[in-house]
């Protein structure tokens, strides 16, 4: 279901992308090239018909994201930060901090200090 719901976003995002590049911008943009001529797609009726099919892939848009978000977030389970801070030794119910869990190995003891050997 996810997959359908990502392709469909990804063409959106395509044609939304195409339509803005296509409108007419105070520099003139990638519309400028449109030639004399009245009726349907006039620079009027043109703007029109651009104007909503961006507001409509822009609403698409939305709702794709906020439908992905949703069904990212499902499978999770919600979890504490303090979850994963380690015990502190001493503390009541502590487990053991990570230097309880070393081995114990009795350290070799010092060789006592020798007096100098004259001769």
């Amino acid at each position: 279901m996810s997959e359908v719901i990502i392709i469909i976003h990804l063409i959106v995002v395509l044609a939304l992308v195409g339509i803005v590049l296509l409108q007419r911008s105070e520099g003139g943009g990638l519309g400028m090239g449109s030639g004399g001529g009245g009726g349907f797609m006039s620079s009027r009726g043109k703007a029109n018909v651009l104007t909503r099919t961006t507001a409509i892939l822009a609403g698409i848009f939305f709702l794709t994201s906020l439908v992905l978000a949703i069904m990212a977030g499902n499978g999770s389970t919600p979890r504490s930060v303090l979850d994963d801070v380690p015990a502190t030794p001493g503390a009541p119910g502590a487990q053991g901090g990570i230097l309880d869990q070393l081995p114990k190995s009795e350290a070799p003891k010092p060789a006592a200090p020798q007096a100098p050997i004259s001769k």
